[in-house]
């Protein structure tokens, strides 16, 4: 079979570094095109990747397999309708969408297509993150967990230091979905949420999952530089397992959700991490945000 070619929608160091960079170094993928709101800045990335600047979306959708987006949330949700309603297959980042009811459009439209899809939660596609993960669902029986997803994006070497919907947003939104990306997995769905913040863009979660357990999360882009951290770890019977720190890149694990979508699509076996996972992570934000403008009531999680 050949390659699959992707279609690259965005021109960010994001969609540079790590799409464009992982999938022209794929031994199974083509970078075939490049296509951003900016011109000169798609030229730019498609120049430096050994690949093509399309003008056009729906002639850069003619000229591909699948679709790469690295693009805002809420752009990235019209523009991920928009392809799969044109047969391609999906590669997208967290969140899905910025709303409950974009994220569901989406789904929608994949499952309408029947195309592949897969959402880049990147601690996911570590491969040893990976292998503690199918430990922890084959052991099953945990009652808990909790975690901590803390950044400083104020450092003077972030390159997100200037992203407009982070800002917005913050890291409910943003380390939120990699923090669900392990707990869902982990502890099953989560059926109400209770929100707190804390300083700046800080959220605390209480989850209550789906069989009883419940698990907290704390989640920040604003934390001072020395406080940042990632962790998570799960509790029960047998003891506590921790989420290893692992030593791979970004960069490495999405060229990992590239083969992994390609797999995807060969063998017609719907991805983990599909549109309808990423539908159900924004759903646990959509009620963390609810709860959090009414004060801190709790939350039921839409279906």
């Amino acid at each position: 079979m050949a390659a699959p070619r992707f279609g690259l929608l965005g021109t960010g160091y994001w969609a540079g570094r790590t799409h464009a960079a992982a999938i022209a170094a794929h031994p199974d993928a083509e970078l075939a095109g490049v296509w951003g709101r900016d011109p000169a800045k798609a030229a730019a990335v498609a120049e430096r990747h050994g690949s093509r600047a399309f003008a056009d979306l729906d002639a850069l959708l003619d000229a591909v397999d699948a679709v790469s987006v690295a693009v805002p949330p809420d752009v990235q949700a019209e523009l991920a309708v928009r392809a799969a309603r044109a047969g391609r297959h999906l590669l997208l980042d967290k969140p899905l969408a910025l709303s409950l009811d974009g994220a569901r459009r989406v789904t929608d439209a994949a499952a309408a297509s029947g195309v592949a899809s897969l959402v880049f939660f990147t601690a996911r596609f570590f491969p040893d993150v990976a292998a503690w993960l199918d430990g922890v669902r084959r052991a099953g029986d945990w009652h808990g967990g909790h975690g901590a997803w803390l950044a400083a994006l104020d450092q003077p070497s972030s390159p997100y230091r200037d992203s407009a919907w982070r800002r917005a947003h913050g890291g409910l939104w943003d380390v939120g979905p990699h923090a669900l990306g392990m707990v869902l997995p982990a502890l099953g769905p989560v059926e109400r949420v209770t929100a707190a913040g804390g300083l700046r863009d800080t959220v605390h979660l209480a989850l209550r999952h789906r069989g009883g357990g419940s698990s907290t999360l704390s989640l920040s882009l604003t934390v001072p530089p020395a406080a940042a951290t990632i962790a998570f770890e799960v509790y029960g019977p047998a003891g506590r397992s921790a989420m290893p720190r692992s030593g791979a890149t970004a960069l490495a694990a999405f060229g990992e959700a590239i083969g992994q979508l390609g797999r995807a699509v060969a063998t017609g076996t719907p991805h983990p991490c599909d549109v309808r996972f990423g539908r159900d992570v924004v759903a646990v934000l959509d009620a963390a945000q609810r709860s959090l403008a009414d004060g801190g009531r709790t939350a039921t999680v839409a279906g």
